[in-house]
């Protein structure tokens, strides 16, 4: 008579489809940065993942639907990033200087990634569409929130305008695409990133800039 016990899932199993997720997005990365994402397959992608087909279409319909993942994951990350390299106690305009270095940071920790974001995101759709303005909406928060503390109030310096976030994002955005585009390094438009900030949200502007 047979003595074996039934047997008892092991943690691995129970936690297989989210490692399984994270892996396919690695692999996602991985063939953009290979190939670009245009050019990439996903054979491509399961075999960086180290994964079947199968697998891959268990968690995402399509390579754009991955890649998509792979977007809104990488952009939580960086407001995430810039959010947690603010100091909020220290002085006005080095708060704006943190933000600054975070972001520039986040973008050059993979440039193929922020390439493809830049060239390949705006063709791809409603869908698309839907998450440039979901991000946009993350750092506009961001950028109310970051502006939004005692030290920076009594610098005279209030949370922006919707408006004049959504313009300090898509300038911002806009200059690190351009560099990127151009073959330069992002680091070098850290003083005028900056300088610009610092003249948008500072407290020799008029009030009006900050009024909701």
């Amino acid at each position: 008579m047979s003595t074996a016990q039934p047997e008892v899932a092991s943690p691995e199993i129970v936690t297989a489809p989210a490692e399984f997720r994270r892996r396919l997005l690695e692999g996602m990365a991985a063939a953009i940065r290979e190939c670009g994402f245009r050019d990439s397959t996903v054979a491509d992608v399961v075999r960086h993942a180290r994964t079947s087909r199968r697998t891959f279409y268990e968690h995402f319909p399509s390579k754009q639907a991955c890649f998509m993942a792979l977007l809104q994951e990488a952009s939580a990350a960086m407001v995430q990033q810039i959010a947690a390299a603010v100091d909020p106690g220290a002085l006005w305009d080095a708060q704006v200087r943190q933000a600054i270095e975070a972001w520039i940071a986040a973008e050059q920790s993979d440039l193929a990634l922020t390439l493809s974001w830049i060239r390949d995101l705006p063709s791809l759709g409603s869908d698309a569409h839907h998450l440039q303005r979901e991000v946009l909406e993350a750092f506009v928060v961001l950028i109310q929130n970051l502006s939004d503390t005692p030290n920076l109030r009594a610098a005279g310096v209030a949370p922006p305008s919707r408006q004049l976030a959504v313009l300090l994002f898509g300038g911002l955005r806009e200059l690190i695409a351009t560099t990127v585009e151009d073959g330069g390094d992002i680091g070098d438009i850290t003083e005028v990133a900056v300088q610009a900030t610092t003249a948008l949200l500072g407290p020799r502007h008029p009030g009006r800039l900050h009024h909701p």
